[in-house]
């Protein structure tokens, strides 16, 4: 059975970079085999996904957990597939990079495995991306994985909510409502902005109106 529940999950090589305690966050995906994460811009979802990456493969291992509490099963294998920065070196583009380290991972993959997908396929349009993602995904999830995915993809993410699968849950980065990130990722449905202006206005300040 699909299991997965955590409560103050922290990122553990972040924690140790820093001098502070890194936020913990809560999650019930209970009987979930697709967790979609959305929202703000440097809110937290990466860091999220990390986390949940790494104490998989800490609870594998049969080490202490970054948590206060973690419950999940285990998995056959586990895969991560992040986008990756503009490479000079590569012969072909961004995407066609994506897809082909995708085409590696599905040839080998097995039921009960687990992946998680930062980012992928935003290389192109929305509406290119999210079609190859929507495909990819649910062939995935026809074959026994189970799937995280953070994405700034709107018409992807919000396909899937509109599924109503009772196997889907959908994570969002908090923001307050003056701007601010709280590092938190909470239950709820995906909205079409990552709110993209609030890191304009903290990094280049309020302008004036042109005349």
């Amino acid at each position: 059975s699909t299991s997965f529940s955590v409560r103050g999950l922290y990122d553990v090589s972040l924690s140790l970079e820093m001098e502070n305690r890194t936020v913990g966050n809560d999650v019930n995906a209970e009987g979930k085999t697709l967790t979609m994460i959305t929202g703000a811009n440097r809110g937290g979802k990466s860091t999220l996904l990390r986390s949940i990456g790494l104490s998989q493969l800490m609870m594998q291992c049969g080490m202490f957990v970054s948590a206060e509490h973690y419950r999940g099963n285990i998995s056959v294998r586990l895969y991560t597939h992040f986008k990756r920065e503009e490479d000079s070196s590569l012969k072909s583009g961004k995407l066609d990079e994506e897809l082909s380290r995708m085409s590696g991972i599905v040839d080998g993959i097995k039921p009960h495995s687990m992946i998680l997908l930062n980012e992928s396929f935003g290389s192109t349009n929305e509406r290119e991306g999210s079609e190859i993602a929507r495909q990819i995904v649910h062939g995935l999830l026809d074959t026994g994985v189970k799937v995280v995915y953070v994405t700034h993809m709107f018409d992807l993410a919000n396909s899937f909510y509109l599924e109503k699968s009772e196997t889907s849950i959908f994570l969002r980065a908090e923001r307050l409502a003056d701007g601010s990130r709280t590092f938190r990722i909470i239950e709820g449905l995906p909205l079409p902005t990552s709110y993209g202006e609030d890191l304009y206005h903290r990094i280049f300040g309020q302008t004036s109106a042109l005349p």
